[in-house]
């Protein structure tokens, strides 16, 4: 069996941690899938690691593709700090994607990833040749980075039963928002072995600094922007209000957009089964 067979067998609960220097610091990174063709980058969400993507999409993306998805600077199994500015977490992703001898590839980013994503699409238009910008919003746009009641509520519930709060920020309170809440925490702790750790409270927090400072600062010139950009969220998002996905749908000349119906931020995590299909016919 050839090296790129092996690869393209092995799934995200068994792909190793690999690391890689770039910018001063070590880099935790995983991939998955055929090793031919544009590679998709994917960065995640505030407070993620490598470990939070959910399974399905992961997995269901790499049947086709070559998938590579990456802990940034101080974040799960990445060394050094917490940037706190947007612009420094998109240099340091250019890095990272230099130093694996990339010239060109497709990009994802989910929440904090996407505002990452963006920087990286406008900054270097010939490195990224298709973008995916999911539950997340632009630079500069009223509820982007602004910390609302259900977001504060969502989150102190999760700290009041000591669980995980994504099933609260995520997910909406419907029966089938419960439910595919229940069935999103299941999957990710598929992974048993080579786990990264947690990112710190004091990394979480650069993080919302950064997070505010993409809400407060100037809007970006979006236009600037002409990748084909596909633009996905749950109709009732409830950390990045979804009518920013609207807003990025409509300043991205190149962009199509797709809501899921009753689901929030994570939508693309509860309509796995849609959502795969629609990334993989959108980088055909």
């Amino acid at each position: 069996m050839t090296t790129s067979t092996t690869a393209a067998a092995q799934t995200s609960a068994t792909t190793p941690t690999q690391y890689l220097e770039a910018a001063g610091t070590t880099f935790a990174y995983r991939e998955l899938g055929p090793r031919s063709g544009v590679p998709l980058v994917m960065l995640h969400h505030f407070t993620a690691t490598i470990d939070d993507w959910d399974p399905r999409v992961l997995d269901g993306i790499a049947a086709e593709r070559h998938v590579i998805y990456v802990d940034l600077r101080g974040v799960g199994g990445t060394k050094g700090r917490v940037p706190m500015k947007v612009d420094v977490m998109a240099q340091d992703a250019i890095a990272f994607i230099g130093a694996l001898g990339l010239t060109e590839v497709d990009l994802l980013g989910f929440s904090l990833g996407g505002f990452i994503a963006q920087v990286v699409a406008s900054s270097e238009p010939n490195l990224v040749r298709r973008l995916m910008l999911t539950g997340t919003g632009p630079a500069g746009f009223k509820g982007v980075g602004q910390f609302n009641r259900r977001l504060l509520t969502d989150s102190a519930q999760g700290a009041a039963k000591m669980t995980d709060p994504k099933p609260f920020l995520f997910f909406t309170r419907s029966k089938n928002g419960r439910a595919a809440a229940a069935d999103y925490m299941v999957r990710i702790s598929e992974r048993s072995e080579d786990r990264v750790k947690r990112t710190s409270i004091r990394g979480a927090a650069n993080q919302l600094i950064a997070i505010s400072r993409w809400g407060a600062q100037p809007p970006m010139d979006l236009a600037a922007i002409t990748q084909p950009t596909l633009v996905a969220n749950g109709e009732d998002d409830r950390m990045l209000a979804t009518r920013g996905s609207f807003e990025l749908a409509h300043r991205i000349p190149n962009a199509q957009l797709v809501i899921y119906p009753d689901a929030g931020h994570g939508g693309v995590f509860q309509h796995h089964d849609r959502f795969v299909p629609e990334v993989l016919d959108f980088l055909r």
